[in-house]
């Protein structure tokens, strides 16, 4: 890993400048230099690629500047957390970056990968009990103190969800209403013929049933058509994978038995108040 005897890299992001400016010509003699990684965003900026020797500094235009080789490239994390920061990432080897920063042996944080879930707990009451002031947090618990921002939003548009549908199912009832009044004189002669209220009432459910179920499938493509459009154009903004919407199998699921099932209660509630006026008031007689 990287060439290091304690086989130690730096995972944290690193927002101090970066000289990334190609050497033109190499050495007259052989140069041993250290290799980093870079975030792929800077190499596509700078026109840096692998194996292009560039100066680390922790101040712009620092001409006794390390050299470093780029030995990889980093591609952006899928982490909403991330999204909104535009400076660069580049990973150094540990050496490099108490040389870079000055930081002597101090660290303000680093990661720990445990053996197991069992292993956990003695490991964070060992690493709490070693210093006062230190404090260890699983990654899970980290994750969550990190993304309450996002249980907001998440809560804000479960909201709207449950809004929107509400407001649909009243536009859905009226416009079933409507629909249905106006064929009172198609039922009027269904009556007037011996068909029963239920065999109309059951035509009816099955007809708003049909109609819902194909709509809901429109609306589902409507919205993997949306929702790719969107991520196409917000990872090439960002730069980066990250999803910002998603159609799953369960939001399918439920937005079409959701559908089915409004849809065949509007229908019912429609066709029943129709088929209780008699057939004759139904005429206009």
């Amino acid at each position: 890993m990287w060439g290091l005897p304690c086989a130690v890299l730096l995972t944290a992001a690193l927002t101090l400048p970066l000289s990334a400016q190609t050497i033109d010509s190499a050495p007259s003699r052989p140069v041993v230099v250290r290799t980093i990684a870079l975030d792929a965003r800077l190499a596509t900026d700078a026109g840096v690629r692998i194996g292009d020797t560039v100066r680390v500094s922790a101040l712009p235009g620092d001409t006794a500047a390390e050299r470093a080789m780029v030995g990889a490239l980093l591609a952006r994390r899928a982490d909403p957390s991330e999204i909104a920061r535009s400076e660069y990432r580049a990973r150094l080897h540990l050496d490099q970056l108490q040389r870079l920063v000055g930081y002597g042996d101090r660290v303000d944080r680093f990661a720990i990968l445990s053996a197991g879930d069992s292993s956990r707990a003695g490991l964070l009451a060992t690493i709490n009990g070693a210093a006062f002031g230190f404090r260890a947090w699983p990654s899970a618990e980290i994750a969550v103190r990190t993304s309450s921002t996002f249980q907001v939003v998440r809560r804000f548009h479960r909201a709207i969800g449950v809004i929107t549908i509400v407001a649909s199912a009243a536009f859905l009832l009226c416009i079933l209403l409507l629909k249905i009044d106006e064929r009172r004189r198609d039922v009027a002669a269904l009556r007037m013929m011996g068909i029963s209220p239920a065999t109309i009432v059951s035509s009816v459910v099955l007809e708003a049933g049909i109609i819902a179920l194909l709509g809901s499938l429109l609306g589902v493509v409507f919205g993997i058509v949306v929702a790719r459009l969107v991520n196409w154009h917000f990872q090439g903004v960002h730069r980066t994978s990250l999803a910002f919407t998603l159609v799953t199998t369960e939001t399918v699921l439920f937005a079409c038995v959701l559908s089915v099932v409004l849809g065949v209660l509007a229908g019912w509630v429609a066709a029943r108040r129709l088929v209780a006026v008699p057939a004759l008031t139904l005429l206009g007689r």
